[in-house]
């Protein structure tokens, strides 16, 4: 039966409709596929740019390894192998202050501590055979844990005795035997004698400055007269380290500087520690020490 004029009609715009499909679909997927190859060349692009650069900065961090291993070992054989060796630590401290002191600093560092809690950083010193300890009350205040290095690298737990709050004073005790520190007669200290400070500023163990007396009975954040004025350099970490004389004496422990100012630090008086920890001492242990 021969197909009717709509049929035919029908038919072929169906036909058509078909072909235009195809058409479009193949247009559709050569653009697909071109945006595909695009995207393809720019991740290959990327690629190669990584790994260029990770092999640059490969090379780099080789060199630099290199290099610092140089510069290591030169160092090492400057050193002559003797880093950690007390000796040469002794020497170096000794060549860091002058000739006033050259005997003095291996002798007073054996009796000087530092001391570390949960909290800060201080310096502290012997001042009885028995192990107490002077330092600055600040460095122990609001503690839950501290700890004692010695120079010769022994570590102790520490026993807070007692303290003055008005005077920045602390009492401790560690358990053996030990040189102490003496203390002078800070009435007799005199202006442009020359001191030594030993401490721990900013955590740099044992350090030893070098300055003079600038002033004496100075003023305290007690109000009373009671502190020397030094140049010596006293930075965070001093807190509580000795003031010593070219005699090896203590004439002071050291307590604060004032901020923004250059070469500004303060000790209280050897005789007010003297009268303070004995204080303590009576009203804790029922004795004296100093």
């Amino acid at each position: 039966m021969a197909l009717r004029k709509h049929h035919k009609i029908i038919i072929g715009g169906f036909s058509s409709f078909l072909i235009i499909l195809l058409i479009a679909n193949s247009v559709f997927i050569y653009f697909l596929y071109g945006q595909l190859q695009l995207s393809y060349n720019r991740i290959e692009s990327d690629i190669r740019e990584l790994k260029e650069d990770t092999q640059s900065n490969i090379n780099t961090l080789t060199e630099n390894l290199i290099q610092t291993k140089t510069t290591l070992e030169e160092t090492v054989n400057s050193l002559d192998l003797k880093i950690g060796s007390m000796g040469q630590e002794m020497d170096l401290l000794k060549a860091s202050a002058s000739a006033d002191f050259s005997g003095i600093i291996e002798d007073a560092i054996k009796s000087v501590v530092t001391i570390r809690t949960d909290i800060s950083q201080g310096t502290g010193f012997i001042i009885d055979q028995q192990g107490y300890i002077v330092t600055n009350y600040h460095v122990m205040e609001n503690a839950k844990s501290a700890g004692i290095f010695t120079y010769d690298s022994e570590t102790y737990s520490v026993n807070l005795i007692g303290y003055n709050s008005n005077f920045d004073i602390a009492l401790l005790k560690i358990s053996g035997n030990f040189e102490k520190l003496k203390l002078a007669d800070s009435d007799d200290v005199q202006i442009g004698e020359k001191v030594i400070a030993i401490g721990n500023p900013l955590g740099l163990q044992f350090s030893v400055s070098e300055g003079i007396v600038s002033a004496v009975h100075r003023p305290g954040p007690s109000g009373i007269n009671a502190y020397i004025q030094t140049d010596a350099a006293l930075n965070p970490g001093n807190s509580g380290g000795p003031l010593i004389n070219k005699q090896g004496k203590v004439i002071g422990i050291n307590n604060f500087k004032i901020g923004g100012g250059e070469s500004l630090g303060f000790a209280l008086e050897s005789n007010y520690i003297e009268n303070i920890v004995n204080e303590i001492a009576l009203e804790k242990l029922n004795q004296t020490l100093i």
